[in-house]
């Protein structure tokens, strides 16, 4: 098992994380390598942050009647955040 990842590799595995649970040898792999490389570890701190961002904003804008969208646009906007989202 090769242990070193570029960095463009972790950033795949990063990105993959945020929608599906990572094997155990890329989870191994990625702690390795965000333990020597402090652009990553940003990269993944970041990217967790965006996804708890927006995970945030539709739950507000889903439960927020003030907001001046119809309903049917509302539900449009969250169907296409949960298709894009999986």
């Amino acid at each position: 098992m090769k242990l070193m990842l570029t960095c463009k590799q972790a950033s795949q595995i990063i990105s993959q994380s945020l929608d599906n649970p990572l094997s155990r040898s890329d989870r191994m792999k990625l702690k390795f390598h965000l333990f020597i490389c402090n652009a990553c570890t940003r990269f993944n701190q970041q990217l967790h942050l965006i996804k708890t961002v927006v995970q945030r904003m539709k739950h507000d804008t889903e439960n927020d009647d003030t907001i001046q969208l119809t309903v049917d646009a509302k539900a449009r906007i969250s169907q296409a955040i949960d298709s894009n989202h999986h």
